[in-house]
């Protein structure tokens, strides 16, 4: 065989096949449950990845109020947003934020590892998250996606 028999696979959206996963965040660390939830939105656990495509499946998240920080996290790191308006500057711990809307530290943590622009955008869309154990996407017969790390509690 020469070298030119071998030709580099790029993937097309039109041929990319998208399946369903569910995982459960309960007890596990929010940045390496959201770090492998964002290689499967990409697409990086299939051998035909492309980049520039997105090829990666959609993603459901139970029980994400369960999910964990390590250390003094849950206190002292803050979430900010802004108003627009002089003085709108909000702070809020992660213990806060779990009241208010559980589902948000998990998506939060998931978009930034994602790319951005429009790319990420799309791929930030598959992403379902639920604070409970029940989602309404049973028909879509989604896969439990195990993950490498399981909190040792």
């Amino acid at each position: 065989m020469d070298a030119n028999s071998f030709k580099t696979y790029s993937a097309k959206a039109s041929e990319v096949e998208q399946a369903w996963f569910v995982i459960d965040a309960d007890r596990e660390v929010v940045g390496r449950l959201a770090s492998r939830i964002a290689s499967v939105l990409r697409g990086k656990h299939k051998p035909s990845f492309t980049p520039h495509v997105d090829t990666g499946d959609f993603v459901v998240v139970v029980n994400a109020e369960r999910a964990r920080f390590t250390g003094n996290k849950e206190t002292q790191k803050e979430y900010f947003s802004h108003s627009g308006y002089p003085g709108g500057v909000t702070l809020r711990t992660p213990r806060e934020q779990r009241d208010r809307a559980p589902e948000f530290i998990v998506r939060n943590a998931v978009k930034g590892m994602l790319p951005k622009g429009p790319l990420g955008r799309q791929m930030l869309r598959k992403l379902k998250v639920y604070a409970g154990p029940s989602h309404p996407h049973e028909a879509q017969a989604p896969q439990v996606l195990p993950l490498e790390t399981r909190a040792q509690l």
